[in-house]
């Protein structure tokens, strides 16, 4: 799978430990920074990732902030994007079954290393369920497109 990952300044350390992590398992891993410790604003960082992914370039997208809550904020502004905010196992295991999230937020100040690690790999492995979750989806698809909701 190809996967675009990108970090602000307080996710470096994280975006390289999961690059490796993925690479390793035969991901084609997309780096689109940032590599040093200059403070970064992030919300070009998310549209880097949001556009990779948006465009069929990747498969799926990983951006890692401080808490991750602006960073979700951006990606989620990107038409075709679902990025959810994990924090926990549980909630990667929701973003992909139910939301079917295509971009997964992680917060450098919140997990650790390993942390990230278990989540990552619970959002990659975890199927869509489709059903009810799809339906829903579609009406997202269309507030994104500007229709109403009946």
């Amino acid at each position: 799978m190809r996967i675009v990952i990108a970090a602000d300044h307080n996710g470096v350390a994280m975006k390289k430990r999961l690059a490796a992590w993925l690479a390793d398992r035969g991901h084609e891993v997309d780096d689109r920074g940032t590599h040093g410790g200059d403070v970064v604003d992030y919300p070009a960082l998310c549209a880097s990732v949001g556009e990779q992914v948006a465009g069929g370039r990747a498969e799926r997208g990983i951006v890692i902030g401080g808490t991750g809550g602006g960073e979700a904020i951006a990606c989620n502004k990107i038409r075709g994007i679902r990025a959810g905010l994990c924090h926990s196992e549980f909630l990667a295991e929701i973003s992909s079954a139910h939301n079917r999230s295509n971009v997964l937020v992680l917060g450098a100040k919140v997990i650790d290393e390993e942390e990230a690690v278990r989540i990552t790999e619970v959002w990659l492995t975890t199927p869509f369920k489709g059903g009810a979750h799809q339906r829903r989806l579609d009406q997202i698809a269309a507030l994104e497109r500007g229709e109403p909701l009946a």
